[in-house]
């Protein structure tokens, strides 16, 4: 595989199986990321997909997927919680055999969130479960920072959300 062979581009309404298809090998790859569940994910139903494919085409809002052939091997996402908080960046997942400097996927698929999210503000955040050291150290090198603030894990194990933050101007 060649970075050139990966599209990058964000979803549409009509994208909605293959949302469910690929948030579903999230969700088995590393449950804890994503404050949801399998099993409410298996329980979503068209519509419900249908809306979560609609958030690549939602003011407020973004959905970029990495697909190779037609297979969707990465996603990152983006949405505005409030008028004050400015953009956060959700769902970021490469299919493991994507994954590296050399596969580039995932710095392509940030820099189509960040291209989004400088229309939205100054900074990108993210929370990051405080067990996902890879993913922790993944952040830093993309240039996020801890802030120092937490909010408990809703989900089991529980365990705290780490707060990080990357200035995009």
């Amino acid at each position: 595989m060649q970075a050139s062979d990966v599209v990058i581009r964000t979803t549409t309404t009509d994208d909605w199986q293959a949302v469910r298809a690929l948030r579903i090998e999230m969700l088995r790859d590393f449950p804890l990321a994503y404050g949801e569940t399998l099993e409410h994910a298996l329980e979503v139903d068209e519509q419900g997909w249908r809306l979560r494919a609609a958030r690549g085409e939602t003011d407020g809002q973004t959905s970029v997927v990495a697909i190779e052939g037609t297979r969707w091997v990465g996603h990152m996402g983006g949405y505005i919680p409030d008028a004050t908080s400015g953009p956060v960046l959700v769902g970021v997942y490469v299919a493991p055999d994507h994954r590296g400097e050399a596969a580039d996927v995932s710095r392509r698929l940030l820099t189509a969130v960040e291209e989004w999210a400088l229309g939205h503000g100054s900074t990108l955040r993210l929370e990051v479960h405080e067990a996902n050291p890879r993913a922790i150290r993944f952040y830093e090198k993309l240039g996020f920072t801890l802030t120092g603030r937490s909010r408990e894990y809703e989900l089991a194990p529980g365990g705290l959300e780490l707060e990080m933050i990357k200035p995009l101007r």
